[in-house]
């Protein structure tokens, strides 16, 4: 479980295929390497790996097939920034939203607006999303934690005050690229429970239908 509060920005050091569609990737950091061990989770770019190897400058991570297919992370090359997080200590602050680090889907920027202070970043995702992604509820993108602060039928807005685009990557996307999504995941949880429950009380047309309702 993470938080969606980016604890650094590290660096792509290496990739490597290790076979046609997965990933070993080594990642530059320093602040999550503090206590740092085989099988701890980091979130990167808002996705929960399992790290399998680590130095004194440096954590490695396999990705799966799936995962490179369905991110962002098809996108990355040696010498990118990402947003790492190590998962939620049991003691820590709770500054964000409930973040599993498990991608929903990727969308697009399509258009930076900078006002004021602050800088309106427009995304468009698949419309079937939509429904995921509530006016002043919270959704991770690229694993940072953000307000969603206007929607239409396939876009959402968000807003990055200046802290935000200087210690996360978003500051450095542009129109056009693409960045992972989470949506929040007790609106997944509720949209889930009330499709079953309308499964379940949906009544199959048979003779007593028929009969209750007058047509037999």
């Amino acid at each position: 479980m993470f938080t969606g509060i980016v604890e650094e920005v590290g660096t792509i050091k290496e990739i490597k295929k290790t076979s046609p569609k997965a990933w070993s990737i080594a990642i530059h950091a320093t602040k999550v390497l503090d206590d740092i061990t085989i099988g701890d989770s980091i979130s990167v770019n808002g996705i929960c790996l399992t790290v399998t190897h680590f130095d004194s400058d440096t954590f490695q991570v396999d990705v799966m097939p799936e995962t490179v297919k369905a991110t962002s992370l098809q996108a990355l090359k040696s010498g990118s920034v990402v947003n790492l997080e190590r998962a939620m200590a049991a003691n820590g602050r709770f500054g964000g939203h409930f973040v599993s680090g498990h991608v929903d889907t990727i969308g697009k920027i399509t258009k930076k607006t900078p006002v004021e202070n602050a800088i309106y970043y427009h995304i468009e995702v698949a419309p079937e999303w939509m429904k995921y992604i509530v006016p002043k509820g919270s959704i991770a993108v690229d694993g940072t934690s953000l307000t969603i602060f206007h929607t239409d039928k396939n876009h959402f807005q968000i807003s990055l005050i200046p802290h935000t685009s200087k210690e996360t990557v978003l500051g450095e996307k542009q129109d056009g690229d693409i960045v992972n999504l989470e949506c929040d995941v007790l609106v997944k949880s509720l949209a889930h429970l009330l499709h079953h429950e309308q499964q379940d009380n949906r009544k199959s047309i048979d003779i007593s239908f028929l009969q209750e309702n007058g047509f037999y």
